[in-house]
């Protein structure tokens, strides 16, 4: 018998092809698998824990005990696979807060909405109050946080973002900002000055600051002071006279007409109210927001309702921050005799001053003048006159010293030079510099500030207002600056400094070998930070 090849059924799998798909289901992904379906560390400890040595003679019972714990807690090495949906908590909200956006973004009612998607009219209302329920029901605020993290907690509720958004909003349009800086000043005038918080006088003044007509007149240190006393003025009538001889005005609101020019005194037009009252102009100005008027300063011999600095009302309901000279001039005088007992205090706190009467100490203080220096400024150098005398209320100094030292040229050649050593420092509620003034003698030490210092000073010419006894009172109490010490000393303390720095260096040169052998360079690659 002959064998014939028979054709394929179409359709037929092959053995091959059973096999596979039969295989296929017993497939485990593996450990490079992005996806993992098994837990093989909790299987691996569950093989170890009851696997039974062949051929033990253990109780058969305590095998069949081991194998049903087995197949009791063998589901636990199949993890589950991450799900996509939201957590049930969040559905309700996401479904809210979207109940929410639509309502505001199609003008809906709360009501028609509420009843459509299930959101109940006492959360729409809460939310569109930004925490605060209306209209009669609960004036609680919501217990969820106002705004989550969205990079530690993500969150899928709007609500979550919104109240966060708002409080970030930034305006970078010149006009907008003017226009909202004029609202706030308008908001915070209204307060009575002793309502006023700390908070918003900061805000006045950082707005006050804004506007070169009061800038140019006051420092910043008393304008903020002058914050504290500003009132708003609300003149309800057109056509009506405000006189600005009684204080410096701001228009916030309104507009007004120039009587006469110049509106505004200041210390470079201060000669022009010396004549006599200027007559009407023909053409008058228009002031507007952010224009200023009047004076911080009453003018001499005139009265308040005098017709210099004169303005018109051209509006209803103008509004002004005024400034009122009479309280201009306390807050001047608070400010003065606060600084003068802050130089007191410094003075007597002097070792130099400290056993001096009031009198004359007062007098002292008197002359003083606030100054500032930076680190590394020489404020006196050794062979040199000094230029005034100084008391310093905090930083540091450094005292320095001379000495003369051989040193050798690449020639072979020795000659001098001059160093300078560091022999002691200057602190806080220390003088220095008045036999030097005093005497016209050379200072015996140069002294250079090491941190920034804010000091009092006393310049020479100022000295010449003091009586001879003051004088004699500041040499019989003073005493030259580090002048008790011998070259010996000094070219000891020189040396000691050297041999220091000398061994750091070389520390420091060991330290650097070390770290460069190993490849290790700072301040390069990894080591950069």
């Amino acid at each position: 018998m002959s064998l014939v090849q028979s054709e394929k059924k179409a359709g037929a799998p092959s053995w091959r092809d059973r096999d596979l798909k039969r295989n296929l289901r017993h497939i485990i992904p593996g450990k490079d698998s992005s996806t993992k379906a098994v837990d093989y560390d909790f299987l691996k400890s569950m093989c170890q824990d009851y696997e039974i040595a062949p051929g033990s003679k253990e109780d058969r019972e305590l095998v069949t005990n081991r194998h049903k714990h087995f197949m009791k807690n063998y589901h636990r090495m199949f993890l589950k696979k991450p799900s996509s949906r939201l957590p049930e908590g969040e559905l309700p909200a996401l479904k809210q807060s979207t109940a929410l956006g639509l309502a505001l973004a199609l003008g809906l009612g709360s009501s028609d909405l509420a009843t459509g998607l299930g959101v109940s009219k006492l959360s729409l209302a809460t939310h569109a109050t930004g925490g605060y329920s209306t209209g009669g029901v609960s004036d609680k605020k919501s217990d969820r946080p106002l705004a989550i993290n969205p990079v530690n907690n993500m969150s899928h509720d709007i609500r979550d973002y919104v109240a966060d958004l708002h409080r970030q909003r930034i305006m970078h349009d010149p006009e907008n900002i003017f226009t909202e800086n004029i609202k706030t000043l308008r908001r915070l005038s209204r307060k009575m000055p002793f309502d006023r918080t700390a908070s918003d006088n900061d805000k006045m003044f950082r707005i006050l600051k804004t506007f070169s007509q009061l800038t140019n007149q006051v420092s910043d240190f008393v304008l903020r002071e002058l914050c504290v006393i500003a009132v708003i003025d609300i003149w309800r009538e057109v056509n009506f006279t405000v006189f600005g001889n009684s204080g410096l005005h701001l228009i916030v609101k309104g507009s007004v007409s120039v009587c006469t020019e110049p509106h505004l005194r200041t210390d470079e037009n201060e000669k022009d109210f010396r004549v006599p009252t200027p007559p009407p102009l023909k053409q008058k100005d228009i002031l507007t927001v952010g224009d200023c008027f009047g004076t911080l300063k009453c003018l001499e011999g005139r009265g308040t309702n005098s017709k210099v600095l004169t303005v018109i009302t051209e509006e209803p309901n103008c509004e002004f921050i005024r400034i009122s000279c009479t309280e201009y001039k306390r807050v001047i005088k608070q400010i003065h005799q606060k600084d003068q007992t802050e130089k007191m205090n410094l003075l007597s706190s002097c070792q130099v001053y400290k056993l001096w009467p009031p009198q004359p100490l007062s007098k002292l203080a008197n002359l003083i003048e606030w100054i500032n220096f930076p680190s590394n400024t020489v404020l006196v150098s050794e062979g040199f006159k000094a230029p005034s005398i100084f008391v310093i209320k905090s930083g540091e100094c450094h005292v320095l010293r001379e000495v003369e030292k051989k040193h050798m040229l690449p020639n072979g050649k020795v000659e001098i030079r001059n160093k300078q050593v560091v022999m002691g420092k200057v602190g806080e509620n220390e003088s220095f510099g008045e036999i030097s003034l005093l005497t016209d003698e050379s200072m015996t030490c140069s002294i250079i500030t090491s941190t920034s210092v804010q000091m009092a000073t006393i310049d020479s010419d100022k000295l010449k207002e003091l009586d001879d006894v003051t004088l004699q009172l500041i040499k019989q109490s003073s005493s030259p600056t580090f002048a008790d010490f011998t070259q010996d000393e000094i070219y000891e303390e020189y040396m000691n400094q050297e041999l220091k720095r000398e061994w750091n260096e070389f520390k420091h040169n060991v330290v650097v070998d070390v770290i460069n052998s190993r490849g290790v360079r700072p301040g390069y690659g990894k080591w950069s930070k």
